[in-house]
């Protein structure tokens, strides 16, 4: 099914578009690509794909990147799906193309076969993101800060810190980059989670992640 998904890449490097297409071109029907802004929205037009793969930090136009092109085709939005890729796991570059109008959001670590199974969810109309960007989307739309009112005993458990620490866990963090996050050490942090562990009466972080993810406080 995914051969049938027709595809345009939108990015400033014309190295990656084709290391992108030699990776994807045998299962997804590539049928355009773009450097910039204006020629993006341009071949978007013409070529009305399903899903447009997408880079944030782009030349051309007013200076807003992928969520300027997101903006400039939002009446091709029913038909077709962007999905950004970019180097950045920032918070305000996944918010902003977000709220432009993309249907998610990966970092270029992704794998090929993980890339077309997203092109693929995307166009089925599902959300996709990175595991550790999903925090950003719910924290910009409000979801966290709707869950805070929302206290049961054993969140009351959890010191603020020990709150801190588990939101990240649970967004994919790992030791050593919540450590730099919250500029701790890695063994404070360790401290931390095995206390969050053990308040919550929980035995590892996929059960911690599940622990967040049911009360929406991720």
């Amino acid at each position: 099914m995914s051969a049938q998904i027709r595809v345009v890449i939108v990015d400033d490097h014309a190295i990656f578009r084709a290391g992108l297409r030699h990776e994807i071109g045998d299962r997804l029907q590539v049928v355009g690509e773009a450097a910039d802004v204006d020629a993006a929205a341009e071949v978007v037009r013409a070529q009305r794909p399903d899903v447009v793969l997408l880079d944030v930090h782009l030349p051309g136009g007013t200076g807003g990147g992928g969520a300027e092109v997101v903006l400039s085709c939002r009446d091709l939005l029913e038909g077709t799906r962007f999905l950004a890729i970019s180097v950045s796991d920032q918070a305000e570059d996944v918010v902003s193309v977000i709220r432009a109008g993309a249907r998610g959001y990966v970092t270029k670590t992704i794998s090929p076969d993980e890339l077309v199974a997203a092109v693929g969810a995307v166009h089925g109309g599902d959300a996709v993101f990175s595991p550790r960007l999903a925090g950003f989307v719910l924290d910009a739309f409000g979801t966290s800060a709707a869950a805070e009112e929302v206290r049961d005993e054993e969140l009351d458990r959890l010191s603020a810190r020990e709150v801190e620490v588990m939101r990240l866990i649970a967004r994919g963090y790992t030791y050593r980059e919540l450590a730099g996050e919250l500029y701790l050490s890695v063994k404070t942090v360790e401290t931390h989670v095995s206390r969050v562990l053990r308040k919550l009466q929980l035995s590892s972080r996929y059960e911690l992640t599940r622990w967040a993810e049911q009360r929406r406080i991720v």
